[in-house]
């Protein structure tokens, strides 16, 4: 697979571009949008992998560009920008994935190698459904049924993770690992706060629970 870096620190490009070539992916580093911008023009690529904000023209204006001139090629944004809004100006820009700093790299290895099976299979999917709940990646908006659900940002993660694992049983390993980027047990409740947060919200005043307790196990969410 090939992979075109953008990036305009050095360590952490270097870092990014040792980690994929390892990975046996082809990867080509430009400093910045606009010289990530003529890299992308020669095609040939797989998935882009840019960070936002970048001296000369930044992430998002890149992205812009690329997209408007019909280049669909899958694109992740790499940001220490976090928020809701952070996010959602990315996705609207033409970026199919957002993966905030810092990360662990196996997850960013995971991402870009799933962008490009989704673009082999016929696109890159925005939106997730599960019965009668639908999560729109882009515009951040979550709904069962006709009822708009408000979520926070750790909730939101926490329910597109188990949608993407729907009618599996999600270990609370695999849930601070994916969802909180532990590599520990931090032995605290965190988890179980989420899920009970989670459960009033996506399951009351429905006629059937979804979220569901597997013992000994960890959570599913019932298809």
């Amino acid at each position: 697979m090939r992979i075109l870096v953008v990036e305009d620190d050095a360590e952490a490009a270097t870092a990014m571009v040792r980690g994929l070539s390892e990975a046996g992916h082809e990867v080509t580093h430009a400093v910045d949008g606009a010289f990530g911008l003529l890299e992308s023009q020669k095609g040939g690529y797989d998935v882009y992998v840019v960070d936002r904000m970048m001296p000369r023209l930044d992430g998002v204006g890149m992205v812009e560009t690329v997209r408007k001139g019909g280049d669909q090629t899958p694109v992740l944004f790499l940001s220490a920008l976090g928020e809701v809004e952070d996010r959602v100006t990315g996705l609207k820009a033409g970026a199919d994935d957002y993966l905030v700093k810092p990360y662990a790299f196996a997850e960013l290895i995971a991402r870009v190698e799933a962008l490009a099976r989704r673009r082999e299979t016929g696109g890159v999917q925005t939106v997730l459904k599960v019965g009668d709940l639908e999560m729109n990646l882009i515009g951040r908006t979550v709904h069962r049924g006709t009822t708009e659900i408000d979520l926070q940002p750790r909730e939101f993660q926490l329910l597109e993770f188990l949608m993407r694992h729907a009618g599996q049983s999600v270990t609370r390993t695999m849930l601070l690992e994916k969802v909180w980027e532990y590599h520990f047990d931090p032995q605290t409740n965190v988890i179980d706060v989420h899920i009970s947060r989670l459960r009033s919200k996506i399951d009351k005043g429905f006629d059937r629970a979804m979220l569901q307790t597997v013992r000994g196990a960890g959570y599913r969410l019932e298809v």
